[in-house]
């Protein structure tokens, strides 16, 4: 049966095979850290990595020579757009 979450328990347990140790454990040696360190050090890295990749939209040149002329010359609105505006609510 799993154990209940408990709120400021800050521990993380993961299971492995032994041979994954082993190269988890070689790699924090040859970075001159221990295992926890080292695997905390590469977990937030690669966290880091997959939110930035969620969080930011890549543009080839010519998508943002696009992006950047409708900014400096905006089209004009159309109906759909002025409908939705005169639906907003007035503050």
């Amino acid at each position: 049966m799993p154990r209940p979450a408990i709120d400021d328990n800050s521990r993380l347990a993961i299971r492995l095979k032994p041979s994954e140790k082993a190269v988890l454990m070689r790699a924090a040696a040859i970075e001159h850290t221990n295992l926890t360190t080292f695997i905390l050090n590469t977990a937030i890295e690669a966290a880091q990595s997959a939110i930035d990749r969620a969080e930011r939209i890549s543009l080839s040149e010519t998508d943002t020579l696009k992006v950047l002329a409708l900014l400096g010359n905006p089209p004009s609105p159309n109906e759909k757009l002025l409908a939705a505006a005169k639906a907003l609510p007035k503050e």
